[in-house]
């Protein structure tokens, strides 16, 4: 049963990358036909981005079985639908692509900062959350859980920005730049409202 499940989200996520390449064929990009290498900013962005994102959703699923506050639950859920599609989006393009979704390279290498993820505890990419954190986050409740949600969430949301930025700045296939461009306006809107919601109990962004 898991492994039908793995196949249609699979199938899914195909479809979805598929439906966007469309739209922008349509639309005149031309770049969006091209299949990158399997070094390129594209690929890279797309797998690295990937795992970045399944993070933000474990973390969100998490919270949302910690705490009854509905303006927490409904910023989690949203992040987790949102950032599910996404990752979904970037798959579907590296199985068009024809293209691994896992690298020997280390990550960030396509931003020519392979160096700079130790990967220690877990954290593999600039604002993930470590292992210990992740516990720590599952082991809490009520307004301590929600607080210590948006700080990860925040500090990851961080890490995803100067990601996506990369992208924007190094991808050549202009529906996947276009992606990473409403990351950027996307999270940065998030972390100004994470940042209120932090104030309003008593905390500040770490």
């Amino acid at each position: 049963m898991k492994h039908i499940a793995w196949i249609a989200s699979g199938a899914a996520a195909v479809l979805v990358a598929a439906g966007a390449i469309t739209y922008a064929v349509a639309d005149g990009d031309d770049s969006a036909t091209k299949v990158p290498a399997a070094d390129s900013a594209d690929a890279g962005f797309a797998r690295d981005m990937a795992v970045h994102h399944q993070q933000a959703v474990e973390m969100s699923y998490i919270v949302r079985d910690r705490t009854d506050d509905e303006d927490v639950r409904r910023l989690a859920y949203d992040i987790a639908q949102t950032q599910a599609n996404q990752r979904g989006m970037m798959i579907g393009w590296l199985d068009m692509w024809e293209l691994p979704k896992v690298s020997s390279d280390a990550p960030m290498t396509w931003m020519g900062m392979g160096d700079m993820a130790s990967g220690k505890d877990g954290s593999l990419m600039p604002g993930m959350a470590t292992n210990t954190e992740l516990e720590k986050l599952g082991k809490l409740s009520g307004k301590e859980a929600e607080i210590f949600y948006l700080q990860l969430m925040t500090d990851h949301h961080k890490g995803g920005i100067h990601m996506a930025q990369g992208c924007v700045s190094k991808c050549t296939v202009g529906v996947e730049k276009k992606l990473a461009q409403g990351m950027v306006n996307g999270q940065e809107s998030e972390i100004q409202l994470m940042t209120g919601m932090l104030k309003d109990r008593g905390a500040t962004p770490r």
